[in-house]
């Protein structure tokens, strides 16, 4: 049974599984870093790797989404060097066995088309994918499958340190849900503005996208910060948080 290792490089935290055939035996989770070199890369897996018992070599193959450029070369580096592996990075020229129906398909970010790949496997269309990391994103698809477009905005912990460097008294705050909408003190205000507010705005995004286009999309969030929101929001129906992760084994599939 093949070993496929996945990563998913966001702007903040990187995302690694490793897969035996469908099934994702491991998981971790890692800070991304611009300025990793691809021996401190290596040494990490080979370290997360040996904790689960793993010597050697132990994958058969490798692929990549990265939305952070610098990181694309390091990791490829890396990928020769300590697994003797050419990896297959998420990009345009690959199968996705799906339709990007966007003005210029390049533009998609390779996590939103890991995402797209997975929920159409594990879910069906129609679609729409949730996805609160460094930014929230919300991809949809349509009930044929295809990738028809999307939203951004800003994320949870970004919102919350663009309050605290662009404000003279707010502090730094611990992104926990407070006891009431209403706060009571800086923190607790902060806490309901930002957890309430973006558990609102994704029942509001879903609700025009469901407007517009007079679907009835089932809704899947995933994402280092969904589990912020899935209790206060009234749209999220299945929570996957590592949706990407089989996005990209399924890549793995489609290419080879």
């Amino acid at each position: 049974m093949n070993r496929i290792l996945v990563v998913d490089v966001g702007n903040t935290n990187t995302s690694i599984g490793l897969f035996e055939g469908t099934n994702l035996v491991y998981d971790w989770r890692v800070s991304t870093l611009k300025d990793r070199t691809s021996d401190e890369m290596g040494l990490l897996l080979k370290m997360l790797f040996a904790d689960k018992g793993m010597r050697g070599n132990p994958v058969d193959g490798i692929v990549l989404a990265s939305v952070v450029p610098p990181v694309v070369s390091m990791f490829a580096e890396m990928c020769r060097r300590y697994f003797h592996r050419h990896p297959l990075v998420v990009g345009p020229g690959i199968k996705t066995g799906i339709l990007v129906k966007y003005e210029n398909p390049r533009d998609v970010g390779a996590d939103r088309i890991a995402n797209a790949v997975g929920a159409v496997q594990r879910y069906g269309g129609p679609v729409i994918v949730v996805d609160a990391r460094t930014a929230t994103t919300f991809t949809v698809v349509n009930e044929a499958g295809h990738y028809v477009g999307g939203v951004i905005a800003p994320g949870v912990q970004s919102a919350a340190d663009a309050l605290f460097q662009h404000t003279a008294k707010l502090p730094s705050i611990a992104l926990t849900t407070p006891e009431s909408v209403i706060g009571r003190n800086p923190v607790s205000s902060m806490q309901a503005g930002i957890i309430f507010g973006f558990a609102d705005l994704v029942d509001g995004i879903v609700r025009r996208i469901h407007e517009e286009t007079h679907i009835k999309h089932r809704v899947v969030g995933t994402g280092p910060y969904i589990d912020l929101l899935r209790a206060h929001s009234r749209t999220l129906e299945d929570v996957d948080p590592h949706l990407s992760l089989h996005g990209l084994r399924i890549l793995w599939d489609l290419n080879h």
